[in-house]
């Protein structure tokens, strides 16, 4: 039996606890089931980071794109720029992109534009896009509506409510959930991750940060995914056992070049 990190940072993480080391931070989460780990690209300086670290491990895998949140350092990712990243064997994903109107309402349609450009890389390669929103829930919509992907992708880190979460769905998007669903003002979110169906739903870490209670305040890491998918078994009223096997299958089919190794 595994379970699978869908989105951590390993290149951010801080490995103090692991005396420096990445291998250990690594082999502490693999000591407890966790046996693949998606690496999440943000800009463009940690593109070759995080293909690197996939080349690196056998177990990581990675994903290139434009964090909404970096459009001010880096521009909009361009489509050519997307699509000669993507040509990589060990990029299974597009992304992070999205819109976060949250922190940065003003660059709304600088996020937007580059938004569309990971969309049509997802038209373009079939490979699925990790979607980050805050607080944008009708112009993200709107936006997956108009690309109409068949390759879908995943809704991570989700906070919204189960309203966004069904009209996701409902288009054959996936839905993450992470630590945050352990936080003690979450019941929103416990509510929605009752009523997530069974085969659409991910885990994640986040990793570094969103560390799950009992861990909250710390740095997270990938082995913390344990106890995400503890808490969501409880609330859900599953076994542990269904819970970690039907998230490994979802990853798996949502990731398709994951599936094999």
């Amino acid at each position: 039996m595994m379970l699978i990190d869908s989105h951590c940072h390993l290149d951010r993480l801080d490995l103090t606890a692991h005396e420096g080391s990445l291998d250990k931070a690594l082999d502490a989460a693999r000591a407890r089931g966790v046996g693949k780990f998606l690496c999440i690209g943000v800009d463009a300086a940690n593109a070759p980071v995080v293909k690197g670290l996939a080349e690196q491990y056998g177990d990581v895998w990675c994903s290139v794109g434009i964090h909404p949140l970096d459009l001010s350092r880096n521009g909009p990712a361009g489509l050519d720029w997307l699509l000669s990243e993507l040509n990589h064997p060990r990029v299974v994903a597009i992304g992070e992109t999205g819109l976060d109107y949250h922190y940065e309402p003003e660059s709304a349609p600088l996020q937007q534009e580059s938004f569309r450009y990971h969309l049509e890389a997802a038209r373009q390669t079939g490979k699925p896009v990790i979607i980050h929103t805050r607080e944008a829930r009708a112009d993200t919509l709107a936006l997956l509506r108009e690309a109409d992907l068949p390759n879908t992708g995943v809704l991570h880190c989700f906070t919204e409510d189960w309203d966004m979460a069904r009209a996701a769905l409902d288009m054959g998007y996936y839905i993450s959930l992470s630590g945050i669903v352990t936080f003690r003002n979450a019941d929103a979110l416990r509510d929605v991750a009752r009523r997530i169906p069974a085969d659409r739903l991910l885990v994640e870490t986040d990793s570094p940060y969103l560390a799950p209670v009992p861990h909250r305040g710390k740095s997270n890491e990938p082995q913390f995914v344990c106890e995400v998918a503890a808490a969501l078994a409880e609330i859900r009223g599953e076994s542990l056992q269904q819970l970690w096997e039907n998230t490994t299958a979802n990853f798996h089919r949502l990731f398709p070049l994951t599936a094999a190794a």
